[in-house]
């Protein structure tokens, strides 16, 4: 069950990724990276483990530019949060 909810899951992201629209491409590239930076050392990529990664980029970042594709980036994530609420 919990591999089908980590697909299931990871494919929503996806989805959710791909659909957020053409003003976002630079988001949906670090989203991306971020991903496949995750998954090449844990088995299960959350939302939660994005923002993570998100939040210590824009703790680091120095380039204004590159802050703000972070800040928004994390602004497409945390919308979609929810199947990381416990119920």
């Amino acid at each position: 069950m919990e591999q089908r909810t980590s697909v299931s899951t990871e494919s929503q992201l996806a989805e959710y990724i791909k659909n957020a629209g053409p003003q976002y491409t630079s988001e949906k590239e670090v989203i991306a990276i971020i991903y496949k930076q995750l998954a090449a050392v844990k088995l299960r990529v959350s939302n939660k483990d994005i923002i993570l990664a998100l939040l210590e980029r824009l703790e680091s970042e120095q380039d204004v530019v590159q802050l703000d594709i972070y800040r928004q980036a994390l602004e497409l994530i945390v919308q979609r949060v929810p199947e990381d609420i416990p119920s």
